[in-house]
């Protein structure tokens, strides 16, 4: 049985891969192929960048500061919401404009960007481009990310063929499983291996992020094996709360309960109809 498997003067193209681990990608509109440097050089920043107070990022005091993990899980969903309105050609945004493309208020966004900075300008806003430069590289995802991921099945070939990983700057280095039968086997180009090989890979590739899609039963030995090599950070698809250091970050994703909050919904929705 198988237990496991495994950018032109523009800012450039960023991978957001953070605490909250929600992945998402800001690609500069114009690149064309997308060949640009991983960090803006001073004729890249936009106008106005460290001039007086209309922006001014965290200082090293600040950044000493942890944002609230509230504020963490919805930095991305800034981000995704910056890069529609870039992609939209909107070069400058309200509190309020970007609020409503990222489906919070504004009260709440304002406060989320002031862990960050002061990167309004009164009277005149956002700056789209700086804006969401400043939130990717706050979250710390200027880098590319080496992901194995371990237990081969239906929904780890879905995730290996997204195409989603390698635009959002994941790289799956690895897929690996228990399963003798599956060893060989290729998925999205990347062929599966031996589980005892995940010392080596991590080791090879600095894997830093690790993704746990095997049966319940074996998630927690996987888990202690990723963590005494040096992961330290896990998406968890296996229907099991992991024990892991205190330093070791995991985020959790379970379809059952997200389909029971939806038939909950549903559910209301009937009984008031």
């Amino acid at each position: 049985m198988s237990h496991v498997l495994a950018e032109g003067a523009r800012w450039p193209a960023l991978v957001l891969f953070s605490r909250s681990q929600t992945p998402t990608v800001i690609e500069p509109p114009g690149t064309g192929n997308g060949d640009v440097p991983l960090r803006p050089t001073t004729a890249q920043q936009p106008p106005g960048y460290g001039e007086g107070n209309a922006v001014t990022g965290r200082t090293s005091a600040d950044s000493s500061r942890d944002i609230p993990e509230a504020t963490v899980a919805r930095l991305p969903i800034y981000l995704r919401a910056l890069t529609t309105l870039s992609e939209q050609g909107t070069s400058t945004c309200s509190s309020e404009e970007l609020a409503v493309a990222a489906g919070v208020n504004s009260a709440k966004l304002r406060k989320d960007l002031s862990y960050l900075g002061s990167y309004g300008t009164r009277g005149v806003g956002y700056d789209v481009e700086y804006l969401r430069y400043q939130i990717a590289r706050e979250i710390g995802v200027t880098q590319d990310w080496p992901v194995v991921i371990v237990g081969i099945g239906n929904l780890v070939q879905a995730l290996a063929n997204y195409s989603g990983f390698r635009s959002r700057g994941f790289r799956v280095v690895a897929l690996l499983d228990a399963d003798p039968a599956r060893r060989d086997e290729v998925v999205a180009g990347v062929e599966v291996q031996a589980f005892d090989n995940l010392e080596q890979i991590v080791g090879d590739h600095g894997v830093a992020i690790g993704v746990i899609a095997t049966p319940a039963v074996a998630a927690q030995d996987v888990a202690d094996r990723m963590v005494a090599c040096g992961i330290t950070s896990i998406l968890n698809f296996a229907p099991i709360v992991l024990a892991v250091p205190e330093q070791v970050d995991v985020r959790k994703v379970d379809l059952s309960i997200e389909l029971q909050i939806l038939a909950y919904h549903e559910q209301r929705k009937a009984a008031t109809a």
